[in-house]
């Protein structure tokens, strides 16, 4: 069965369970501006950009698209510590270029400042990589 990715505009008991796994294990500087997993979750879910990888009815995977007229943002990518390496994050990176090129625009990763892990993440998904300002 694949990993099915989906915009979460509300989030079920078990979903806001599987979202604060997912998070509590990204290392604390992906959830800027925000200050913790419950802040993070909370925005996206409140301005509807959140998207998730789901597989077997579970959220493996996360991360914040943000919409703007020619270039959307993904941030805040974050998959479980135990499904990592099976290409959930391949599979939302892939979903959310697929996304944005239909409403003809250009998908952009986008990080604080200074992570060699974003830096990575981007040339190994061959996205271009934005810095995140603190006001984002």
């Amino acid at each position: 069965m694949p990993i099915v990715v989906e915009s979460l505009k509300e989030a079920s008991y078990q979903d806001q369970q599987d979202l604060q796994k997912i998070y509590r294990d990204a290392p604390p500087w992906l959830f800027a501006p925000q200050h913790n997993d419950l802040e993070l979750i909370e925005a996206a879910l409140g301005d509807g950009s959140l998207i998730a990888g789901r597989f077997n009815d579970r959220l493996l995977g996360a991360a914040r698209l943000q919409r703007h007229q020619d270039v959307w943002h993904l941030s805040h990518l974050c998959v479980r510590l135990v499904t990592r390496r099976r290409g959930v994050a391949e599979r939302l990176v892939s979903e959310a270029r697929n996304m944005a090129a239909r409403h003809g625009a250009t998908l952009r990763l986008l990080a604080p400042a200074g992570h060699l892990e974003a830096r990575a993440l981007a040339a190994k998904l061959r996205i271009p990589l934005d810095v995140l300002q603190n006001d984002q």
